[in-house]
């Protein structure tokens, strides 16, 4: 499966943690991030992440454009509500494609969680079927 990672700047440590707690299981998977996040994911967790641009700099963009393209199957997106960012209007973008896309997406820790978990019990699966 195709993960993608994006975390707001006070989400980023989280993001860290939430990888290095499942480590195990997302070294089975692919890996895509905007691009301070997935460098913050390779450092603590050895994984290998393919890095979009920084998210200011077009990488929501980018992770967009794989979720319409049905690339992505599963999105983790730790945002944090009480920051506004100027980036806003197209982090919304990448939430609404995946309403769009039916591509799970977790933008807290908790349902994070649930997300990695059920993936590895190989509640996913549908999406391999989805893809084609």
């Amino acid at each position: 499966m195709n993960i993608g990672f994006i975390a707001h700047d006070g989400k980023k440590k989280l993001m860290q943690n939430f990888c290095v707690a499942y480590r195990g299981i997302l070294s089975k998977h692919t890996l895509y991030a905007t691009g301070t996040t997935g460098r913050l994911i390779e450092e603590v967790t050895n994984l290998s992440v393919h890095k979009f641009l920084a998210g200011h700099l077009g990488g929501e963009q980018q992770m967009g454009a794989q979720i319409e393209n049905n690339q992505i199957d599963l999105v983790i997106f730790l945002r944090d509500p009480l920051a506004a960012k100027s980036t806003e209007p197209n982090l919304t973008k990448v939430v609404r494609l995946c309403d769009i896309h039916n591509i799970p997406i977790a933008t807290n820790l908790a349902t994070a969680e649930l997300l990695i978990r059920s993936l590895d019990r190989g509640d996913m699966e549908w999406r391999e079927t989805f893809r084609q």
